[in-house]
């Protein structure tokens, strides 16, 4: 029924602030990654006839258990994949949120819904499809598998959830979370597998869906085997998100939210600010008073309160952010401040006068680098926005709320903030256009993605519904 995996490999666990290897795993043999599928498929015979009720009880166990081990599981994280303790804290509150949004929202959203027609009435019914597999990335290794597992176990699923291979204790801690939340076995179940294995869970006949995070050419790889297969996928892929700011915009605030919106998780976010579009009559205050506070920033241990700016998750992602950022600027880019690496830091860096298809243009620079485009007027800088393979989020800045929403409407994006970082809420779906992707995740959208939406119309011998 399945492909068989490759030769297994050990999966490090790698502090990328001092290169320390903190532990290691082996990962599983096809023979452990078959009982596993078998182990779900068996769970979701079950779980799918246990009620909402029980579910959501569940789900609210998994939020209070996330804010009891918060300190713990922040700490992971960061020696881990070297996000700011200070970033990692609020992510815990996040998955949190979600668990307790599910647990109180998903029977309403999945309630069933009448339909009316000239010759009678039928009845939406949303039912779960099985197992139902996560493909993660590492820069949100709690909340991104969160966003899978409490929607789709509130739905009735069981999930399989492939964390990146750098970050397989932050992988482990989830799902033991889970278990001591009530999950049984085989209805969440934590694959150790390198990316170069997770393909094979794809092709098994057991596996109805597949939900991808991650990069452009991951995601249509994942997405093309599953079209041979026929599943069901939903992508949220990378992003080149617009930061617009126009001349009516709070200086002061707009700063504020430029600094969160670059910096926070080392800039290692798809909705990131990544391409700050800058009408030009604001743009050397903007530019000055920016260069100013990355020029300040120190490097240091994420574990420490007082660092100005970690590590990326590992050297070899420094490594590849450097070469890009090197051959923008044989290109003809500018740095006006940063763009040196030390390891596996990057130095925030500012980059102006973007030469057009050079990688800074077209491509996503996965961490501490802001892209500075300036626009002659408004109407200029949505056509900045717009010139993008990618369309995930973006932000528009103005002290006029009517201008940012007419301006956001014209943004192509699958999410735009006025006045506010492109983020994500539990109560809000969230997901991408063009290359950064389909489907939503979050929100009434996102619990929906993996549920047959069935029609039932009963008719009478006289061809009169029910």
């Amino acid at each position: 029924m399945s492909t068989p995996v490759a030769k297994t490999a050990v999966l490090k666990s790698i502090n990328p602030y001092n290169g320390e290897v903190l532990k290691t795993f082996d990962e599983m043999s096809p023979a452990e990654v078959d009982s596993a599928i078998a182990k779900a498929d068996e769970a979701f015979r079950q779980w799918r006839e246990t009620t909402f009720e029980h579910r959501a009880g569940i789900l609210r166990r998994a939020a209070e258990l996330l804010r009891e081990r918060r300190k713990e599981l922040a700490t992971i994280m960061t020696l881990e994949m070297g996000k700011k303790i200070e970033d990692a804290r609020p992510e815990i509150d996040l998955c949190a949120t979600i668990f307790d949004y599910y647990a109180d929202n998903g029977e309403r959203i999945l309630a069933p819904k009448e339909y009316d027609t000239a010759e009678g009435k039928g009845t939406l019914v949303n039912q779960p499809l099985g197992i139902v597999y996560g493909i993660q990335p590492w820069n949100f290794p709690f909340y991104q598998p969160s966003r899978v597992a409490a929607p789709q176990l509130m739905a009735g699923n069981v999930v399989l959830t492939k964390h990146a291979s750098n970050v397989p204790q932050c992988a482990e801690a989830f799902d033991q979370l889970l278990k001591d939340a009530g999950v049984p076995e085989g209805v969440h179940t934590n694959l150790q597998l390198s990316a170069r294995n997770a393909g094979s869970i794809i092709d098994d006949d057991r596996v109805v869906g597949v939900a991808f995070t991650g990069s452009n050419k991951g995601g249509a790889a994942v997405a093309e085997q599953a079209g041979r297969n026929v599943k069901k996928t939903v992508m949220e892929l990378g992003g080149v998100d617009p930061f617009i700011v126009l001349e009516d915009a709070d200086m002061d605030a707009t700063i504020e939210r430029f600094m969160i919106g670059k910096l926070l998780c080392t800039g290692q976010i798809c909705i990131s600010a990544k391409r700050i579009i800058l009408v030009e009559t604001i743009a050397d205050e903007f530019l000055d008073r920016a260069t100013k506070l990355f020029a300040v920033l120190k490097p240091g241990d994420p574990l420490d309160e007082a660092t100005g700016y970690g590590p990326v998750c590992t050297e070899k992602a420094a490594i590849q952010l450097e070469e890009q950022i090197n051959k923008s600027v044989d290109a003809g880019a500018k740095i006006l401040v940063g763009g040196k690496r030390n390891g596996a830091f990057i130095e925030p860096t500012i980059m102006t006068d973007i030469p057009k298809g050079s990688p800074a243009d077209r491509e996503e620079l996965f961490g501490p680098v802001a892209i500075i485009h300036i626009a002659r007027d408004e109407e200029d800088a949505i056509r900045i926005a717009n010139d993008s393979d990618f369309g995930l989020g973006g932000s528009v800045h103005t002290n006029d709320l009517e201008r940012g929403r007419r301006v956001a409407e014209r943004i192509e994006s699958g999410t735009c903030f006025v006045n506010q970082i492109s983020w994500t809420y539990a109560s809000m779906p969230m997901g991408g256009v063009k290359k950064s992707g389909y489907g939503r995740e979050l929100a009434d959208l996102g619990i929906m993605e993996f549920v047959n939406q069935k029609l039932i119309s009963v008719f009478d011998k006289d061809h009169t519904t029910l």
